[in-house]
């Protein structure tokens, strides 16, 4: 069945706004602030299968305006993981994957201390590196338990993007 424009637009904003909410009540708990933008980014993976990457960019794009915290950690990551799969090796696709990860991490944190100052940094050194590397390894573990929950929803729903043909004018 041929989706009209207004069908895309309304499940475009349906899952937006979910996304929104997700990522509203993640920021309540502390494991959410990793949890609740990966739950967001799987609203991605309907958009994507259905109406492609431009509708999926775009809703990101949407929601990202709204939740600046998915822009950078995950809100991309469906539509980058389906480009990163097509990687033969497997270690080097994890080696980005990871990277890409923890860069956007990094980022956040950078962000954090050029807004609020010092005081962030204060704090998170409050807690002794000991307690920083272990939010590190909290958060790459929560990364690959994403990874995996992603891959296995994509071969449990069958869900492969398939190249699009360009239409010669």
């Amino acid at each position: 069945m041929r989706k009209t424009e207004s069908q895309k637009i309304a499940l475009c904003g349906m899952l937006g706004a979910l996304s929104v909410v997700l990522l509203l009540i993640g920021s309540a708990l502390q494991i959410g602030t990793y949890a609740a933008p990966m739950l967001a980014a799987f609203l991605l993976i309907p958009v994507l299968e259905d109406y492609g990457p431009r509708y999926a960019l775009t809703l990101y794009a949407t929601v990202s305006i709204l939740a600046f915290f998915y822009v950078l950690v995950m809100g991309y990551y469906p539509v980058l993981r389906v480009k990163l799969n097509t990687i033969k090796s497997r270690w080097v696709r994890w080696i980005i994957k990871f990277a890409v990860f923890n860069a956007a991490t990094v980022l956040v944190y950078l962000l954090l201390f050029a807004l609020l100052g010092p005081a962030v940094l204060d704090e998170l050194l409050a807690d002794g590196t000991a307690m920083l590397a272990a939010l590190l390894a909290a958060g790459n573990l929560s990364f690959w338990l994403c990874d995996r929950a992603l891959a296995a929803l994509t071969r449990y729903y069958h869900l492969v993007v398939k190249p699009r043909l360009k239409k010669k004018f």
